[in-house]
């Protein structure tokens, strides 16, 4: 991981649903990020979701 490079992390099971509940969405409208993408670990899949930590935010965004 480079020094500019938030930090991500895949969501446990109960995360995405507490995540899901929150905001009354499905996970296909989350924003999509690539699984080839050299930021995420490789133990991510196609349906994971995962939060991307920048400064004083987070993000999240689904694997396809």
């Amino acid at each position: 991981m480079h020094v500019l490079q938030p930090k991500h992390e895949k969501l446990t099971g109960e995360e995405v649903e507490k995540l899901l509940k929150k905001f009354n969405i499905n996970s296909m409208q989350l924003p999509k990020i690539s699984k080839k993408d050299p930021a995420l670990s490789e133990d991510c899949d196609t349906g994971d979701i995962v939060k991307i930590s920048r400064a004083d935010e987070e993000y999240f965004r689904v694997v396809i």
